[in-house]
């Protein structure tokens, strides 16, 4: 009986192992961390680091929550109001993860579900306050690009003190009152018209001031030769001139002296 005693005490230990050895261990997969509870040493250490990726040992008492620090995708279509009081429709996306150095505060303070606790209502509130700012055309047109920018800014002032990095936030789809969104498409479209026109008035403008610099330009290069051809120098070229055809191959009689203004005169055979 003694002898097996040693035995039975082995067995039951190897029991007991295999029993605890899910409490023992604990593995985390890959884009997790694991976050530490201590049943007895005060629970949660806001200053712990949170378990890393792979296999690790643990008391059987303590518990791990593993969380992913994988980006997160969420979308919320909701209702808000325009400057005017007109009540919009928006499609909203966030891209969030949480902070992996500070997964034991997110733990300790807001939880696993801390998306619903604080992320889409961080989304909500911004939007609302952000869109209020804008008239409805501002919204459909010219401003979604910086009522987007905004609602980053306002999400990720509120999420950053939530230990929660914010990645992006846009503006998916915009649904106005059918009324309404005929009515702006129709004002853009008048707008599209009449920047056309008064593009074609401009080019039109450009280029009767270029025909009228081009039109002194030549007027003033033709004053400038007419101020210069004086008698002599209309003489000078005639002589020139006969002198050339004088060396000319082609058969000419040259009367010197006897044309207009004393000018030689020319006589072909031809």
């Amino acid at each position: 009986m003694k002898k097996a005693a040693p035995i039975i005490i082995l067995l039951v230990a190897v029991v007991v192992l295999i029993i605890s050895w899910s409490r023992m261990t604990v593995n985390i997969p890959a884009g997790h961390r694991g976050v530490v509870f201590s049943t007895f040493s005060g629970g949660i250490d806001v200053d712990q680091i949170a378990l890393n990726e792979g296999f690790h040992f643990i008391a059987p008492w303590n518990t791990v929550t593993v969380y992913s620090i994988r980006q997160h995708h969420k979308q919320e279509q909701m209702k808000v109001l325009s400057s005017n009081g007109l009540e919009i429709t928006v499609d909203i996306s966030i891209w969030y993860f949480p902070v992996s150095n500070q997964l034991a505060k997110l733990h300790k303070f807001l939880g696993v579900d801390y998306d619903e606790q604080v992320v889409m209502p961080a989304v909500r509130s911004a939007s609302r306050t952000v869109i209020g700012r804008y008239t409805p055309d501002e919204l459909y047109s010219t401003k979604k690009e910086a009522i987007q920018a905004e609602i980053f800014s306002e999400t990720e002032k509120v999420l950053k003190k939530k230990y929660v990095f914010v990645d992006k936030v846009l503006i998916r789809s915009i649904y106005l009152p059918p009324t309404i969104k005929t009515a702006i498409e129709s004002k853009l479209k008048q707008e599209q018209l009449m920047l056309a026109y008064k593009y074609k008035i401009e080019r039109e403008a450009k280029e009767a001031e270029r025909k009228r610099i081009a039109a002194q330009g030549e007027a003033a290069a033709n004053k400038i030769i007419n101020s210069s051809l004086t008698d002599n120098l209309l003489k000078m070229r005639g002589i020139e001139a006969t002198i050339r055809l004088s060396e000319s191959p082609n058969s000419k009689i040259i009367v010197v002296g006897s044309g207009k203004d004393g000018l030689p005169l020319i006589l072909g055979n031809n």
